[in-house]
């Protein structure tokens, strides 16, 4: 089998690599992959060693693996690596089974391979494939709904959806709320409330004008329409702005 040929196929994929020091047990475990939606044989090697090699470069998810062979048994193949991809036994030797699940072998499929035997041990490793997707996923950061600022001598909870625009004056900003008539007004930098600010959310336009996506109504001659507020879009933040837009500016 060439390894150029490959073709990914969508969805969960598994790739496989067979060993067996068979020729005809190889031909078999090949046939039943290509019977699986979900399996792609990488590999067939005809011992350990050349699958030890072909692994040093090459992770694979799933092994099929015999046992009996010559030089390194299928056991002491398994036991050498310190990298173990999910593998199902496949052997005419069932006395082999408790030293393979001591190893935590997926299953342990007895030759002459049954294809329904085949199939059931695929996906049980298919199964714990998912699971360990699962598992290791990274938790996603929750989404953060307000900051506090020292305004008023104390410090102020600020909901981030109650932000129209923040407008920056000297040392000083003030925070343009939807829920009430007059800014908030605090000593602090912009650059200071950008960087607390969710990049998603907001972005600076202006050296002294930082405006939310989600409440902007339009933009004409360079200028952002706000409520009744019209914010100016700056020549050193207009490319950056009409990128984040998906705006092609002609």
């Amino acid at each position: 089998m060439s390894e150029e040929n490959l073709v990914e196929i969508p969805g969960t994929i598994l790739k496989c690599l067979a060993v067996d020091d068979e020729s005809l047990a190889l031909d078999l475990v090949e046939d039943n992959i290509s019977k699986v939606p979900f399996l792609q044989l990488v590999k067939r090697c005809r011992n350990a060693m050349e699958a030890v090699e072909y692994l040093e470069n090459n992770p694979v998810d799933l092994l099929f693996l015999d046992i009996q062979m010559p030089g390194m048994t299928g056991l002491q193949f398994l036991e050498s690596l310190t990298t173990k991809p999910m593998v199902i036994f496949v052997t005419a030797y069932q006395q082999y089974a408790l030293d393979g699940f001591n190893l935590d072998v997926i299953d342990y499929v007895l030759k002459p391979i049954n294809f329904e035997r085949f199939l059931k041990a695929s996906h049980k490793a298919l199964d714990y494939h998912k699971s360990k997707l699962v598992l290791n996923k990274p938790a996603e950061a929750p989404k953060l709904e307000f900051i506090f600022i020292h305004a008023d001598y104390s410090l102020m909870k600020i909901m981030l959806e109650d932000i129209l625009y923040i407008e920056g004056l000297k040392d000083y900003i003030k925070i343009h709320l939807r829920t009430q008539k007059f800014p908030v007004v605090c000593r602090m930098t912009m650059k200071s409330i950008e960087e607390k600010l969710p990049s998603t959310d907001f972005i600076r336009v202006h050296k002294s004008f930082i405006v939310s996506l989600s409440k902007m109504e339009s933009i004409r001659s360079q200028k952002i329409k706000i409520g009744e507020n019209h914010i100016p879009i700056s020549e050193s933040y207009s490319e950056h702005f009409y990128q984040i837009i998906g705006y092609q500016k002609q």
